[in-house]
């Protein structure tokens, strides 16, 4: 602690009555990683179900236009 004039300067420390903890940085950190895998991998399996689902609506619509009826 230092007295400048009226004025007192504390550490961080001080100030705070203990140390700082890295903790939340860490819980951060982690968090974010797995947001990240979590909506990558949401991506990537929702890209394959759509691309399923465009490729058969894609031949039921072929097969209305030509006038071919399902299972027939």
């Amino acid at each position: 602690m230092q007295q400048q004039g009226n004025e007192t300067h504390l550490e961080t420390d001080e100030a705070r009555g203990g140390t700082t903890k890295h903790g939340v940085r860490w819980v951060l950190a982690i968090s974010l990683l797995a947001a990240i895998v979590l909506l990558t991998f949401t991506w990537i399996t929702g890209t394959t179900v759509n691309d399923e689902e465009k490729g058969s609506s894609a031949i039921s619509a072929e097969q209305s236009a030509s006038g071919v009826q399902p299972g027939n």
